[in-house]
């Protein structure tokens, strides 16, 4: 079968189309699928780049949101049937450790994301546990069904589990045209929280009006503390979801209320923060952590996700490529040109 390679470490052009051995027969509990679409995450950038503490054995199949039809199944399989649509829980775990046992499985010791600790999506076909595979919601194309499971599943776990939102909470998303973003964005709003979202152009701060956001900031040409304060009367926002790090940590911790929480998925700009203790404890504020969702978070989202105008939540697919064109599509997620994902077609 095809597949698509990192094959060293560097820019767009080290990704490779190759002819690699066919997925084997599913065995038990197991299910095979042809891939109809993938869609990109920054980490995939990460892959492709190399950075200190990620060892990939190279060449690597990338790619960690799959959405595709059940081509065979192994014994014991009763979820779903040959011909099904489907999407993937965006990651591997053991079954049987505490954490796994008690339905925390985002914090399993063998955790291992698809297409950054073990072999992704962008192949022709992939072989993965029946518990990692769920009906795609009804009304959605492949490619919608690409685009949600990790972005999404991060930011439903966020703030639905590492905060608890009240409606009418303050919410400041950073980077809201992305697609943590977008999902933060209308997982607030779901919870009736008030959502101040930042982005760096006119345009994706008209989408990101349209996607649900009470007020968009440009931050590139507006004072974003200065809309904060306004915002909030004054209080500052109860929680802030930030993706970035280094370069958006001071203010978005400057934009925090008395009692808020500053929850993060990632450090795209740089992993290193520095900040005063002594406003964290006296503000009683609090920095949260969080890595992706479990499978039961999976199963709530999936709940409410539909195409627009049906689903409480809906997938933002901002480009799509075909599969050969897999540089084009990293060059494209790269240049931050866009609102919502990246999806590779992978299918024809």
């Amino acid at each position: 079968m095809r597949a698509m390679q990192v094959t060293a470490h560097g820019g767009a052009e080290v990704l490779r189309l190759a002819q690699v051995p066919d997925c084997p027969e599913p065995g038990p509990g197991m299910v095979r699928l042809t891939v109809g679409a993938v869609a990109l995450n920054h980490l995939d950038l990460w892959v492709r780049r190399g950075h200190p503490g990620l060892k990939v054995p190279l060449p690597f199949v990338p790619g960690s949101d799959v959405c595709g039809v059940v081509d065979r199944v192994g014994e014991g399989v009763q979820r779903v049937v040959v011909g099904e649509r489907v999407v993937a829980y965006p990651a591997l775990f053991c079954g049987q450790c505490a954490a796994c046992l008690a339905g925390r499985q985002n914090h399993c010791r063998h955790f291992a994301i698809l297409g950054e600790h073990a072999p992704g999506g962008l192949a022709e076909q992939i072989l993965l546990p029946e518990r990692n595979v769920f009906p795609l919601p009804q009304g959605l194309s492949l490619e919608e069904g690409a685009a949600f499971p990790l972005a999404w599943l991060t930011s439903w776990h966020m703030l639905t589990q590492k905060v608890r939102l009240k409606p009418g909470d303050a919410v400041l998303v950073q980077a809201a045209a992305s697609g943590t973003g977008v999902a933060a964005v209308q997982v607030a709003r779901l919870f009736g929280a008030r959502v101040l979202a930042t982005a760096g152009s006119a345009a994706k701060c008209e989408a990101l009006c349209a996607l649900g956001a009470h007020e968009v900031v440009n931050y590139k040409e507006e004072d974003l503390r200065a809309r904060v304060k306004a915002f909030t009367h004054g209080e500052g926002c109860a929680v802030v979801v930030d993706h970035l790090g280094a370069d958006t940590f001071t203010t978005s911790m400057a934009c925090l209320a008395r009692g808020g929480t500053y929850v993060t998925c990632g450090g795209t700009t740089g992993p290193q923060l520095s900040f005063d203790v002594r406003h964290l404890f006296i503000k009683h504020q609090r920095i949260v952590g969080s890595t992706m969702g479990d499978v039961g978070d999976f199963q709530s989202l999936l709940r409410q996700m539909g195409p627009p105008g049906a689903g409480a939540l809906f997938p933002v697919v901002g480009a799509t490529f075909a599969f050969t064109q897999l540089a084009a599509a990293h060059e494209m997620l790269e240049s931050r040109n866009l609102v919502g994902k990246v999806v590779v077609r992978v299918a024809d």
